[in-house]
């Protein structure tokens, strides 16, 4: 088995069609590791949602505060993490990607501290602040540090932890709604939000043993240093170098500069140049880059993902569940299979692809979120004495298949995609860019969920939900080339050639490996 020859990179026949054929991996350990740690910063933000959904019930009567009040507490984190999803921009070109990661874990650390201390509305909000600059930094660079060290072969695996770590995180605060549940109204919710800062500690420990992503190494011009990060990160000797081979073309470092520290082009500092390309004059190819990235990020929260999360309690208890305790207890549920649907993903992305992963989980959540407005409309409309537990399970079935499509869908595969496509001198910032509309729209949605019910009905509310679903299927269809076992500077040639022809197939490589070595 270990014996038989590798086959030489050959170019690839088509520019449009071809593309790296994932390979089997060998010498990715250290990758995978890597990745496993980095991605463990979206557990901060999955555990604030999850948490948030149960300890708002007992805020509310604490704290006495009124049903706007809870809504902006509820959605306004999302907001807030702009401020570090845009900081986070420069600080990772400037200080490198692991020690933003070490940054927004200290940021959220301390927000989660001041939150479980509250003693008012006004001192939780601040507690909120704070973390959510946290979780904005996180969001931004997990995604794209695991793209960054991940080989071609298993980039989709690995990219798509951050969005399983956001799904553990959202169970975990699930099960704290449910462990602390019994203590007293003034005590509980406050050890909800207070234990979120115990991850932060575990991630900013852990991310001091990684290295830093190579491609950022080169930005530097410490070519040496990037060389030996991609000899651990990478399937074979061969795909090592060609991995630099590329990152150095990209940061316009020509071939022949071989030393262990190179001079670079000199770049407009901050992100002048990079806005300007990005959104102001960018290229054809560029410019579908952004929509593609843009779009996938506002329509995988617009569909109320988020909605369903944060307000799963107030949604079971429209469809009939009362009681507190089982309101929690069905929340776990809906974390478990969030978490598991999410995980079989991981081990398909690299199989199947991005596309049909994506179309198949969006579809299957404009059919969930129908199902549920219809059964949350029949229960509104009933008005005898006895429940309708035909509806009841309609609804709670309903809820439990929608996170389940999303987990295979547009859940893992916005941060995969969006984290994967932009050119290398543009990621930062790019990646800025799609948590802001991501956490934007996350905001409007959360922000505005019980007014909508209260306006519209709850049931016509995810009727609304899944017509945006079902816009956001037909602008995957159209619009989205399949990126499975492309190389990250291959990308912007996709995107070019998904949509006109083009003679750059010359400069695309198929990494071809022999499946029984």
């Amino acid at each position: 088995m270990g014996s038989a020859a590798q086959p030489e990179p050959k170019l690839a026949s088509n520019a449009t069609n071809d593309f790296v054929t994932p390979q089997k991996t060998r010498n990715t350990k250290f990758a995978f590791s890597c990745a496993l740690i980095a991605s463990m910063a979206s557990i901060l933000l999955g555990y604030d949602i999850g948490v948030m959904s149960g300890a708002s019930l007992f805020i509310k009567d604490d704290l006495k505060i009124n049903d706007t009040q809870v809504e902006i507490l509820m959605g306004i984190l999302n907001l807030y993490s702009l401020v570090g999803s845009i900081a986070a921009g420069y600080t990772s070109d400037w200080i490198g990607r692991r020690y933003t990661l070490v940054f927004a874990a200290s940021i959220f650390f301390t927000g989660a501290l001041l939150m479980g201390f509250a003693t008012n509305y006004a001192f939780l909000m601040v507690g909120r602040f704070i973390a959510g600059v946290g979780v904005g930094y996180a969001l931004m660079i997990a995604p794209v540090y695991t793209t960054e060290i991940s080989p071609a072969s298993s980039r989709g695996f690995l990219a798509s932890f951050p969005e399983v770590f956001i799904n553990f995180g959202i169970l975990l605060g699930y099960v704290s709604n449910f462990a602390f549940s019994h203590l007293s109204e003034h005590l509980g919710w406050r050890l909800m939000l207070g234990i979120g800062a115990i991850p932060s500690v575990f991630l900013a420990a852990s991310v001091l043993a990684m290295p830093e992503s190579p491609r950022w190494l080169v930005m530097q011009g410490r070519l040496g240093d990037a060389m030996r990060v991609l000899s651990k990160t990478s399937d074979t000797p061969e795909e090592a170098e060609l991995r630099l081979r590329d990152i150095k073309e990209a940061a316009g470092i020509p071939e022949s500069s071989t030393g262990e520290i190179v001079a670079v082009p000199k770049r407009r500092h901050g992100a002048e140049g990079v806005w300007k390309e990005l959104l102001i004059s960018p290229t054809k190819s560029v410019r579908r880059i952004v929509i593609a990235a843009v779009g996938i990020h506002f329509f995988q929260q617009a569909s109320g993902i988020d909605s369903v999360v944060l307000y799963s309690p107030r949604v079971f208890e429209k469809a009939g569940i009362k009681n507190k305790n089982a309101l929690l207890g069905t929340t776990v549920a809906v974390g478990f299979t969030k978490t598991l649907f999410i995980l079989v993903a991981t081990f398909l992305l690299d199989r199947m692809g991005r596309r049909p992963l994506l179309l198949v989980g969006t579809g299957g959540m404009v059919l969930s979120l129908a199902c549920l407005g219809f059964g949350l409309t029949i229960i509104d409309n009933h008005h005898g004495d006895h429940q309708l537990a035909w509806a009841i399970g309609v609804c709670i079935v309903s809820i439990l298949a929608y996170v389940a499509f999303f987990s295979i869908g547009p859940g893992p595969i916005t941060w995969v995609y969006s984290s994967e496509i932009y050119p290398l001198k543009l990621r930062a910032q790019g990646a800025s860019l799609c948590v802001a509309v991501n956490r934007v729209t996350s905001g409007v949605i959360t922000m505005t969920f019980i007014s909508l019910y209260k306006a519209i009905t709850i049931g016509w509310s995810f009727f609304l939900y899944a017509g945006v679903a079902a816009v956001a299927w037909l602008f995957f269809f159209t619009f989205l080339p399949e990126t499975r076992g492309r190389t990250l500077e291959d990308m912007e040639v996709l995107f070019v050639t998904r949509y006109k022809g083009s003679s750059a197939q010359k400069n695309q490589v198929e990494l071809v490996k022999n499946e029984n070595a």
